[in-house]
């Protein structure tokens, strides 16, 4: 019989033995036409690669940013660099903070750089680098743009301030303030004409009033109360923002502006897990952005976990990412994105690397991708169940021609206590390349009252997990 459900996202609750669903280094793709095999709606489909296009002289790489006239600029340790078609780096500037995330934005003269402390500018016709000096630049954490002005928060305060039009100067009366709650500005990014000011418990939305010398005011009935745990936490798709929120009840929910009202897209099973991340650690997460084959991707780094969430805007389904390293699997090394010359790069935010977001490569720069998928409980009605036989429909015949991953194998475990505990590992050969034919199946099982059933892939191949099916008796008891 057909394993339902054994396709689908990563749902882990809190406790496992409600539910311990993973999708790791997988991601649901549906099935449009609702026509797919034994019913299934939805395949896993393998997520990309990295592969290394330059690793910059300092690190790690904090900050990647493709700007209007085309021109690409990374910041690693601290110094600058502009990055050519060629990938290659050159070192245009020093900031005076090593580490940490950057905000990077420009407005076709100028590209501005801050890091929460000090603020820079790169003259975007010849690369000459400055520190803005002007006596009323008083930092911020985050920069934006919108109608000529770049757009800033002061750290720690509630207030809102641009400069002048097309420029790197200031009017120290062109402020504002977040002021509808006494909570402090996180950030203020414009996205589609909107200025969204977004306060620690309480969102504002505003608009550009053509008013001097502020030229920005609140859109009335605009203020929600739920803010933003997170500056860097805030990211872009479809000219909507993602972040993680709070308000005066807490905070680690995931948020999706619709118009002006924040919609969760967040579990249960998530914020919990972001929630054990700790509030320190919440406020230092980080999020990623990025298109690829019709998906639209907001990928959440939070320090601590051990995996990056991603939301998948296309299908409003979560699955995890992670690199594979010496101690066992951590987050995903990437750390910040952009477009750059055609091509979605990457900054690792443990190195100066900079990677292609590569759906075709297999290998996260040579490290294998531990692709696994964790299925639902099985079980009916707590009764004793004898497996006889599992077989993983996937997409077979895909193995390379030499080396790792020309005789891939598929590894199947099972827990039966509630995802607490593993069996062994069972491997099954997941066909040569060109045996399009081959079937992984394991046979004689065991009994069982509650079965997890785990399916892990290593090879460096295209993985599609197509569906599951399974062979049981059940117990008289």
């Amino acid at each position: 019989m057909r394993f339902i459900g054994f396709i689908g996202p990563s749902y882990t609750s809190s406790s496992l033995n409600v539910d311990c669903q993973r999708c790791l280094n997988l991601y649901p793709e549906i099935d449009q036409l609702g026509t797919g095999k034994a019913g299934e709606v939805a395949s896993l489909v393998s997520t990309p690669g990295l592969t290394l296009l330059l690793a910059l002289p300092a690190s790690p790489v904090r900050g990647v940013y493709q700007a209007s006239n085309g021109a690409v600029y990374a910041v690693g340790g601290n110094k600058v660099y502009s990055i050519s078609n060629a990938w290659v780096s050159t070192e245009i500037g020093t900031i005076f903070t090593t580490s940490g995330p950057v905000s990077m934005i420009d407005n076709g003269v100028q590209l501005v750089i801050v890091d929460g402390l000090n603020g820079w500018y790169v003259t975007l016709a010849n690369n000459a680098f400055a520190e803005i000096t002007d006596t009323n630049f008083q930092n911020s954490t985050l920069v934006s743009f919108q109608d000529g002005y770049f757009i800033f928060n002061k750290p720690d305060s509630q207030v809102c301030y641009v400069s002048n039009l097309y420029a790197v100067t200031f009017n120290a009366l062109a402020i504002g303030s977040n002021s509808s709650s006494p909570d402090n500005l996180v950030a203020a990014v414009a996205i589609n004409q909107n200025l969204y000011m977004f306060g620690s418990q309480h969102t504002e939305s505003w608009y550009d009033a053509g008013t001097t010398p502020m030229p920005f005011a609140r859109i009335q009935g605009s203020v929600v109360q739920i803010g933003c745990s997170s500056a860097f936490s805030i990211g872009v798709l479809e000219g909507a923002p993602y972040w993680v929120g709070g308000d005066a009840n807490g905070q680690g929910i995931v948020y999706k502006m619709n118009g002006y009202v924040p919609q969760r897209i967040s579990t249960p099973a998530i914020e919990s897990v972001i929630r054990g991340a700790g509030a320190t650690n919440i406020a230092n997460a980080r999020a990623w952005t990025y298109q690829s084959s019709g998906h639209l991707f907001y990928c959440l780094n939070v320090p601590g976990l051990q995996s990056t969430w991603v939301y998948d805007s296309s299908t409003s389904l979560w699955h995890e990412r992670a690199n594979l390293t010496n101690q066992g699997l951590d987050r995903h090394i990437v750390d910040c994105s952009s477009v750059a010359y055609g091509v979605v790069i990457g900054g690792d935010f443990s190195s100066g690397n900079i990677y292609q977001i590569d759906q075709s490569s297999f290998t996260d720069n040579g490290t294998p991708i531990v692709r696994m998928r964790s299925s639902p409980h099985m079980t009916q009605d707590l009764m004793r169940m004898f497996h006889s036989r599992f077989q993983l429909d996937m997409e077979v015949g895909v193995g390379l021609a030499t080396g790792q991953g020309s005789a891939p194998q598929a590894i199947l475990q099972w827990s039966d206590d509630g995802g607490h505990t593993w069996s062994n590992e069972h491997w099954a050969g997941a066909g040569r390349i060109g045996e399009t034919k081959n079937r992984s199946i394991w046979r004689r099982l065991g009994s069982t009252r509650d079965r997890v059933y785990r399916v892990t892939i290593t090879d460096p191949i295209k993985v599609v997990l197509i569906g599951a099916e399974i062979d049981f008796e059940q117990g008289a008891s």
